[in-house]
């Protein structure tokens, strides 16, 4: 039974998707496991969440030497339903351990199994305002808590970026210029961050040729740079979703794992169905069922979050 119909087998109890419903207090989701995939929950809050900037310098231990600081607001983004260092055990940051395991376990897995890019980590969903940037960002920050992990975390919804929103960042330089400029260097880009394991990647520069862009020999150079050069390092890119933006297919040619983020009640068979076909040359592919009222225990998890893009 291939991917597709295992996935579409999961999502058939729910029928064709009725219209979006706002989730109850304390919203939540559910976790569809299928074949080897895993996942987690949910969206990106609308209210930005507010930034400083620290003139302390980078510390040496930096996975990379950044040439900017910014100090996140921890609090605005609890408030949202983002995981953080310094809460204690809740049940979205419980959540969120559970996804993460199995995506670690193959991005450092060795010998036979061993996958290719395995720590090249793409989250995406079928259309716009499933919840995949929130999703994106929790799972940055779950991993980000790993004593033996550093995560960077890459914005490449170059047409709509979420990222920014969800953490307060303003217009920066990022991934479509050190593409574009080849005097610009990867350094030049990074943001470093006072969560210590987390680094970020802006979309940087909107672009009319974005898509030519991420297909061209200097994307290629990048994620080998990305995927090789730190051994601890898991990079997660936030997708274009794949039905509405040519961006998103060829960016998952090049992926060692997929994240998908489907919406309950929402997200149709046929929009998942074509979804899971055209990123099938994948050989890990996670879907998180969002959004979901309630959960009946086995392969699905319970999840909280808000409403977005």
């Amino acid at each position: 039974m291939s991917i597709i119909e295992r996935a579409a087998g999961k999502l058939e109890k729910e029928g064709k998707v009725g219209a979006r419903q706002t989730p109850p207090q304390g919203p939540s989701s559910t976790l569809v496991n299928s074949g080897q995939k895993h996942s987690s929950a949910n969206d990106t809050p609308e209210e930005e969440i507010s930034q400083s900037f620290s003139p302390n310098p980078v510390p040496p231990s930096a996975s990379a030497s950044t040439s900017k600081r910014i100090t996140l607001n921890l609090a605005k983004m609890r408030q949202y339903g983002i995981v953080t260092p310094d809460e204690g055990r809740t049940q979205v940051a419980e959540q969120f351990r559970v996804i993460k395991r199995p995506l670690l376990t193959n991005a450092f897995n060795q010998g036979a199994g061993m996958i290719k890019n395995g720590n090249l980590i793409m989250v995406t969903s079928a259309l716009a305002g499933e919840g995949k940037s929130f999703c994106t960002v929790n799972l940055a920050m779950s991993i980000a808590m790993e004593m033996d992990r550093r995560v960077l975390l890459v914005d490449a919804d170059v047409a709509r970026p979420t990222v920014p929103k969800i953490l307060g960042l303003g217009t920066e330089r990022g991934l479509m210029d050190i593409l574009l400029d080849e005097k610009l260097k990867l350094a030049d880009v990074l943001i470093k961050t006072n969560v210590e394991k987390l680094t970020l990647l802006t979309a940087g520069t909107r672009h009319s040729h974005s898509t030519e862009l991420l297909a061209s020999q200097s994307m290629e150079t990048l994620l080998k740079e990305l995927a090789q050069r730190y051994a601890d390092r898991i990079v997660i890119f936030d997708s274009p979703p794949l039905l509405l933006t040519s961006e998103a297919r060829v960016l998952a040619s090049q992926m060692g794992q997929i994240v998908v983020v489907v919406e309950a009640e929402t997200t149709s068979q046929q929009a998942v169905k074509e979804m899971l076909r055209q990123i099938e040359s994948c050989d890990v592919v996670n879907l998180i069922y969002n959004k979901a009222r309630s959960f009946s225990g086995g392969e699905y998890y319970g999840y909280y979050y808000h409403e977005s893009a």
